[in-house]
């Protein structure tokens, strides 16, 4: 059976709207794609968290009349129509559309990402089992890789690790698979948790040795090692909490930073650690050092 694929070019407000309209006018399905690779970070609880850009994909019966389609969507649309693409596909294309974005990737010298359909390329590397989800957190995204990098570069044997806005667990997993004994994670988004708590499972990470917190439920205690993929001014606002969970001599990253805003992190952590230079990739930049 094949079937047409309607892709709309949408804004994040106009996604109610054409939700409701494709489904009424017969669409199976309705999903939403990042339409340039952009991070989304704790969304709030009970939202569906949408991109600047963000594609809709709605997926019709192979019966439907193209052209008629076409026509009823630009009626109902008016000026306001967006940029729209449509295509036939087969039941293994449409599947495959979608898997054919993730391949496993390698980070640093050890550690590799791997989607659940796709093979290790080095068995014998440390390799992280993660596909595609809802919570951010899969690699592709600049601030994900550099944290990745940055962890697969430290001695993390025995080390307690917290993972503050964990999102997909993808720091906390790959500090634990590259030695670290303890996981502490916290997320505003309860979505977050049950995510990090699943790819943990994947990955057999026993539960004893993985800790899930709400920031407000988050107890009194210092990490070996503390890492906060976020944004830039959250970073800064919880720079005196983040200080405190870091205890001496421990390490710090921090990403989810703009190349132009990562003078002003330095320095809300310059007098509490000592900073190593600042690695960049494609205007996003990680911050880490040693608390002095």
């Amino acid at each position: 059976m094949s079937w047409l694929q309607v892709r709309l070019a949408i804004q994040p407000q106009q996604a109610p709207q054409w939700e409701d309209t494709l489904l009424e006018l017969g669409a199976v399905s309705v999903t939403f794609m990042d339409g340039e690779d952009q991070p989304i970070y704790e969304p709030d609880l009970g939202t569906t968290p949408l991109w600047s850009r963000t594609h809709l994909l709605a997926l019709f019966e192979d019966d439907v009349d193209p052209e008629a389609l076409q026509q009823h969507i630009q009626l109902l649309g008016g000026d306001n129509t967006p940029e729209l693409h449509m295509e036939q596909l087969e039941d293994q294309d449409w599947e495959r559309s979608w898997m054919d974005n993730f391949h496993p990737m390698r980070f640093g010298q050890r550690l590799w990402i791997v989607p659940s359909w796709h093979t290790a390329p080095e068995p014998d590397a440390v390799n992280l089992l993660l596909d595609p989800g809802l919570a951010f957190g899969t690699g592709t995204h600049p601030t994900t890789a550099l944290c990745l990098e940055w962890l697969d570069s430290q001695a993390l044997e025995g080390c307690n690790v917290l993972d503050f806005g964990c999102g997909s667990g993808i720091l906390a997993i790959a500090a634990k698979l590259l030695g670290a004994k303890q996981l502490t994670c916290t997320d505003i988004d309860t979505q977050a948790l049950e995510a990090t708590r699943d790819n943990a499972n994947r990955n057999n990470i026993a539960a004893d040795d993985l800790l899930l917190y709400l920031p407000e439920d988050m107890p009194v205690g210092q990490f070996d090692v503390v890492v906060a993929n976020i944004l830039a001014g959250p970073l800064v606002e919880l720079a005196p909490k983040l200080i405190q969970y870091t205890q001496v001599g421990g390490r710090i990253a921090l990403s989810g930073i703009l190349a132009e805003q990562a003078q002003e992190v330095r320095d809300a952590y310059s007098a509490a650690f000592a900073l190593a230079p600042t690695a960049e990739k494609d205007g996003w930049v990680c911050i880490s050092g040693v608390r002095i």
